[in-house]
């Protein structure tokens, strides 16, 4: 099955339906993203089919699960080789988008990728996420944030929430052990004005790994001293 069938049929179980256009981007994607993953190390996962299934499909999940209002702005925190935000700005091209890392070259190449596919309405950001979070033209300004970030939840509610407008939603793709986690970052979240809602265990399409959403949505202002400087929450998570 190609990458294109494996994509397409995938996102259907999602209830997400993908049009020839849009299959085209997310070629044009895969090909940019294995080019620049020769000189620089963006992702591990080489074969088109396992892109389509772990880097795609896992970005596109939420929409299974949630249906962002037209023009919803969606920050991606620790967006590395651009996901989950690309491929969530292809299949919902109305978002407004931005894509936030400390890492120059990565969003270098997510600008590229955003230009080539013709994705209107992206912003890179090269930032950390403790001084972003801080800045009011970021701090509380998005329907929704979102993060694949290898870093466990207490940490991530911090880089995460001072984001999200009251109202909006955080979004923690996780592995299928959540547990403990969520049990350790239940004081944070609080903290940070924010409350567990939804947990959504699933299996990727195509033999694909266990994974769970962690949907977080924030009920009142997040406190001033949050997040605090970078690296204290890295090394004293709430």
């Amino acid at each position: 099955m190609s990458q294109r069938e494996i994509l397409k049929e995938g996102a259907q179980e999602f209830g997400i339906e993908l049009s020839p256009r849009q299959l085209d981007k997310f070629d044009a994607f895969t090909r940019l993203l294995l080019l620049w993953n020769q000189k620089f190390n963006i992702t591990r996962i080489t074969d088109p089919e396992e892109i389509s299934v772990r880097h795609y499909l896992d970005s596109l999940a939420p929409l299974a699960f949630i249906t962002p209002a037209k023009g919803a702005a969606i920050m991606d925190i620790g967006t590395g080789g651009g996901m989950p935000g690309i491929p969530l700005k292809i299949a919902r091209p109305d978002i407004k988008l931005s894509l936030l890392d400390s890492t120059h070259k990565r969003l270098l190449f997510v600008e590229e990728a955003a230009r080539d596919m013709e994705l209107s309405e992206v912003k890179a950001i090269h930032s950390r996420a403790e001084d972003a979070g801080q800045n009011r033209l970021f701090r509380e300004r998005y329907d929704f944030t979102v993060s694949r970030a290898v870093a466990r939840l207490p940490l991530l509610a911090e880089l995460c929430l001072p984001f999200c407008k009251v109202g909006g939603t955080f979004i923690a793709y996780k592995g299928p052990d959540i547990e403990e986690e969520l049990d350790q970052a239940k004081r944070a979240i609080k903290l940070l004005g924010g409350e567990v809602g939804a947990v959504h265990k699933f299996l990727l399409p195509h033999g694909g790994p266990e994974r769970t959403l962690v949907f977080v949505k924030k009920m009142a202002k997040t406190s001033a001293p949050y997040p605090r400087k970078a690296g204290i929450p890295e090394r004293s998570p709430l």
